[in-house]
């Protein structure tokens, strides 16, 4: 047992905060910690446990932080030797050789300039009964918790969870422990545990209850939950409602509650607690590299913008500024999102883009109208599919054209990467395909792409990390010269191959004149390590093919690049600078450079 004198520990603690004035403080050089029998993994426990090692290494060492701290350790060890399955330690902590427990609250020294914690932490305990009923049938519970384990006090708690869970999945929302004995047979090292639990009646959904006040409308947070009025309880349908009305961007927190009471007919209601968030809110964004110049982007959103927690969000973009390849490109875009209109999981949408593009290839004005339908299938699954019109007028070195087509585009994204903008395990998939009608005597064909990504952890810490990217890209149906430019492939510059100027790899039509290709391969590598602090350090090597035919068949040209980089971490992602020059291809020389935010991929 634990040794202490007088007032009890919580009454103790507010006697030393109330009554003792601070007090000088004195050279400690360490908390020494001593155990009956040597365990240097127990030994870290504790200390990581204890309130006067922490106040240590703050360097809170006045007599008032430490005697205080010496106070609380007792509870703080007790439950660390529980936690390892020691249940009948003695604990001494010795202020200057005196027992902390048994100084008066009104003589605490002036000074203290040694701190003792002796332990014995006695023989280690193992389970003999261990007894929870009743169980739903297939429950399972952790495998420490049994007969002949170490007897960790944690093993009983999560034992405890595992039943009441179990009966909660199964229906039971109201399960809850009824009686539970723990006992110590110090004659055997030995822990008994008996634990009965009240699952309560079965429970089906009531009635969604909005608690409190709200920008959007009550009808549209319950279409958006999706709580199944009447059917069978489910953690999990709560949860994911949860997330729905969180995914909508229109609130900064929700909590969806179970009511206190269950009805006769065993219905129980979910009250919903939400915050709206700030409806309006404005960003922007910038990179630059040597070749391409500069790209500023800026955005307005509004997150509820008729009362049905729809996001309608303006973007612009101007590129290309001080480029010594290719003239300014604007656009300007809209995107209305519509939450909940097929099924809680399937938002709707329209948009709008007005776009002018001066590219080293063509000049085009262009307009694109669309709606459609994008699908969340679980965290990391999503998919959109809808139909635009577009119409763009172009010239390039094939002439001036006018281009109007109906496009049915749609994508699918697997996203499992542990962190977006500085991924360090994991992969992402993208697909994407647009099939397109010509109209007007513009021909039809289809549009594919994909992007791969995959990210290795070479260190258990993620420290360092190799990155891999694969990019495909090819455009069937149409001929080279009656397809929309924007929908043809140049590789070269920072989204592609870097080191080589920005779309410098493209088809070559002949006197001088070139377009872009129907078929593009991408290949970058990445090796990123941190170096200190927030700074990392990365060599990358980046390969691109742009070919005429609509698929790979190596009758096209390859060019690559390779450099280096600098990383430095912020809240919001890595500041990234890259330094890159060409490897192979003749399509550029010299030194670039490039400058964002996030990684390169």
């Amino acid at each position: 047992m634990y040794r202490w004198k007088g007032l009890s520990y919580g009454l103790m603690l507010a006697s030393v905060c109330a009554i003792v004035a601070p007090l000088p403080a004195d050279a400690l050089d360490k908390v020494i910690f001593r155990l009956s029998t040597e365990n240097d993994e127990l030994r870290t426990e504790l200390r990581n446990a204890s309130a006067l090692q922490t106040a240590f290494e703050d360097e809170r060492v006045t007599a008032q932080d430490l005697f205080a701290a010496a106070l609380s350790d007792y509870g703080r060890l007790l439950d660390a030797l529980y936690a390892n399955g020691f249940y009948s330690p003695t604990i001494d902590i010795l202020i200057d050789g005196r027992q902390a427990s048994d100084i008066p609250l009104l003589s605490v020294p002036s000074q203290i300039s040694d701190v003792r914690v002796l332990i014995n932490q006695g023989p280690v305990y193992r389970f003999a009964r261990t007894d929870v009923s009743p169980l739903p049938p297939g429950t399972e519970l952790p495998e420490d918790f049994s007969a002949t384990e170490r007897a960790r006090s944690g093993a009983v708690g999560e034992a405890l969870t595992s039943a009441i869970v179990s009966w909660r999945d199964a229906g039971y929302a109201k399960a809850k422990l009824a009686d539970q004995s723990v006992v110590a047979d110090h004659a055997r090292n030995v822990l008994d545990v008996s634990m009965r639990i009240a699952p309560g009646p079965l429970v089906k959904f009531g009635n969604l209850r909005r608690t409190q006040p709200s920008a959007v409308r009550g009808s549209v947070i319950r279409r958006v939950a999706a709580i199944p009025t009447g059917m069978q309880f489910s953690p999990k349908e709560l949860r994911d409602a949860e997330l729905r009305l969180r995914r909508t961007g229109a609130f900064s927190s929700v909590a969806l509650v179970e009511g206190e009471t269950v009805a006769a007919d065993g219905s129980m209601d979910i009250g919903v607690n939400v915050v709206d968030a700030k409806p309006r809110r404005f960003g922007f964004g910038a990179q630059i590299s040597s070749l391409q110049g500069v790209e500023l982007t800026s955005f307005w959103l509004h997150r509820n913008l008729f009362g049905g927690a729809e996001r309608f969000r303006v973007e612009g973009k101007v590129s290309n500024i001080g480029s010594t390849d290719s003239g300014m490109d604007y656009s300007l875009g809209a995107r209305l999102e519509i939450p909940a209109v097929l099924g809680p999981d399937t938002n709707g949408f329209v948009y709008s883009e007005l776009s002018h593009m001066d590219e080293p290839t063509y000049l085009s004005d262009r307009v694109e109208l669309g709606l459609g339908l994008s699908r969340i299938y679980s965290d990391d699954l999503t998919a959109e599919g809808g139909v635009s019109f577009v119409y763009s007028e172009t010239s390039d070195d094939l002439g001036d054209r006018t281009f109007t087509l109906l496009t049915f585009p749609f994508s699918v994204t697997l996203d499992k990467r542990d962190n977006e903008l500085n991924p360090g395990s994991g992969y992402y998939l993208d697909a994407t395909t647009t099939p397109y009608v010509g109209l007007n005597g513009s021909q039809s064909g289809a549009r594919f792409t994909g992007d791969a990504r995959y990210y290795f952890p070479v260190v258990e810490d993620k420290s360092q990390v190799l990155a891999a990217r694969l990019q495909l890209g090819s455009v069937v149906g149409s001929d080279l010269d009656q397809t929309l430019p924007e929908y043809l492939f140049t590789s070269g510059g920072g989204g592609s191959v870097r080191g080589q100027p920005y779309q410098s790899l493209d088809v070559d039509l002949g006197n001088g004149d070139s377009t872009g290709g129907r078929s593009f391969v991408g290949v970058s590598t990445e090796y990123r390590t941190n170096l200190s602090g927030n700074l990392a350090a990365v060599a990358f090597y980046d390969a691109g093919y742009i070919g005429e035919s609509g698929f790979y068949d190596g009758t096209g040209n390859w060019h690559s690049g390779a450099g280096l980089g600098i990383r430095y971490n912020t809240g919001i992602g890595p500041i990234r600078f890259d330094v890159a020059g060409p490897v192979s291809g003749d399509t550029g020389n010299g030194v670039q450079f490039y400058i964002g935010i996030g990684q390169a991929f």
